[in-house]
């Protein structure tokens, strides 16, 4: 049975095929899809897969029709019969894929098939790339080399450039403490959507930054980052996605591919950390208070080079086609954390070092839990179903329990 973190996983590979068409960046639609359709694509689950042009656009029409849960693959029909392979399939298969070592799988597939070694509605493709490549049988093709992409964006909100650059040291409670400067930037318009300075390198920090960012300037088409661990997170990939926006990550070890951002953090640490030397900031809101104010009045209104204006004029004279968040609240449902849990018999889930209670439907069952730091809660098929409240085990032991079948008989017999 595949879970809904494979479930996500699917949507956001198909997602990423369609996204340049979403987009706007692909100028012949059937062109694009050919094109796409003549890879060989690493498919998260179902391994590597080929697609015909038809199956893309259908992911397009229910991507327009449903959001990214419409990328979501649907329920089994044969859900609870098994797909295995026997003994004997088992050894055909690997004597046939002796002789075809180097086909591609999905083509040596279509050939069983084809000979009637296999029949598809009882042994999948997905069934045969897991069994071949847990024996070692999957051809690999030599990884194409990528050239650099050089950006050049003449509209604004097409393309924001994110990353962490390390701020200066704050005294905090007598001890020194480092920062982090976490932004983004247009690349456009060279304008700063939002950016903070945080005492954590956590996937919290990079949220409220990229959160208020949107609220601010808009939502972007693509947003360019590195291979953090924070932003490869699957609830920024899922919260991207929702949004319409295309993740894109550079190469490991390559600042340069960011370079619009790199030169903004340079510019911070010659305009404005020169500024606190004479008086530095007592505490993180005072260092982000400034940077602010220094940002608005000195960065965003002088004129840049490259522009010959300022970026706020140029963010400006194409406000008019910023795509904005309707619903600043709606970015919180995006943003929660996701995992299973398996609900005890007590009706409770373990989650952050502490103990939940669920509605007792639940128990025994294995449940996708969503939160952040204002509440937990039960989701089933991307839907909120229940709210999980931490338990009290105060008021819990004031609560009367039934008396079991057992405890009425053992009462019965003292009398």
């Amino acid at each position: 049975m595949v879970d809904e973190k494979i479930r996500e996983s699917i949507a956001l590979f198909r997602y990423g095929l369609i996204a340049p068409i979403l987009n706007g960046q692909v100028s012949c639609q059937k062109t694009y899809l050919e094109e796409v359709a003549g890879k060989k694509h690493q498919v998260p689950y179902y391994g590597e897969k080929e697609f015909t042009p038809k199956t893309i656009s259908c992911w397009l029409l229910d991507y327009r029709r449903a959001g990214f849960a419409g990328l979501k693959p649907k329920g089994r029909s044969d859900k609870g019969q098994c797909r295995k392979l026997n003994a004997q399939q088992e050894e055909r298969l690997l004597s046939l894929r002796q002789q075809y070592r180097d086909m591609p799988v999905s083509v040596f597939y279509d050939q069983l098939v084809d000979q009637g070694e296999i029949l598809p509605k009882e042994v999948s493709y997905a069934t045969v790339y897991r069994f071949l490549r847990k024996h070692g049988l999957i051809a690999r093709d030599a990884p194409a080399k990528q050239e650099r992409k050089r950006f050049a964006y003449d509209k604004v909100n097409i393309l924001w450039q994110g990353d962490m650059s390390v701020g200066p040291y704050l005294l905090l409670n007598g001890r020194k403490t480092k920062t982090f400067l976490f932004g983004f930037i247009d690349d456009c318009s060279r304008i700063v959507p939002f950016a903070q300075f945080t005492v954590s390198e956590k996937f919290d920090a990079l949220k409220n930054v990229f959160k208020e960012a949107l609220i601010r300037r808009g939502i972007p088409k693509i947003v360019y980052v590195d291979n953090g661990k924070i932003y490869r997170a699957d609830t920024f990939h899922i919260a991207c996605a929702s949004l319409g926006i295309v993740l894109t990550h550079t190469k490991p070890y390559d600042a340069a591919s960011k370079g619009k951002i790199e030169r903004f953090f340079g510019t911070v640490k010659t305009r404005f950390f020169p500024l606190l030397k004479s008086q530095p900031p007592s505490s993180l809101d005072e260092l982000n208070q400034r940077f602010w104010r220094w940002l608005e009045e000195d960065y965003h209104r002088k004129i840049h080079s490259s522009l010959g204006m300022t970026p706020l004029d140029m963010y400006l004279s194409q406000a008019s086609s910023v795509r904005m968040v309707d619903d600043p609240a709606s970015l919180d449902v995006l943003f929660l954390k996701r995992v299973q849990r398996k609900v005890k018999h007590d009706g409770t889930v373990s989650l952050m070092g502490r103990l939940f209670e669920l509605p007792p439907q639940f128990i025994g069952q294995r449940v996708e839990l969503r939160y952040d730091d204002t509440g937990v809660y039960v989701y089933e098929s991307g839907v909120q179903v229940a709210t999980a409240v931490p338990v009290n085990f105060a008021d819990n032991a004031r609560v009367k329990r039934a008396l079991s079948f057992r405890e009425m008989s053992a009462g019965k017999e003292e009398n």
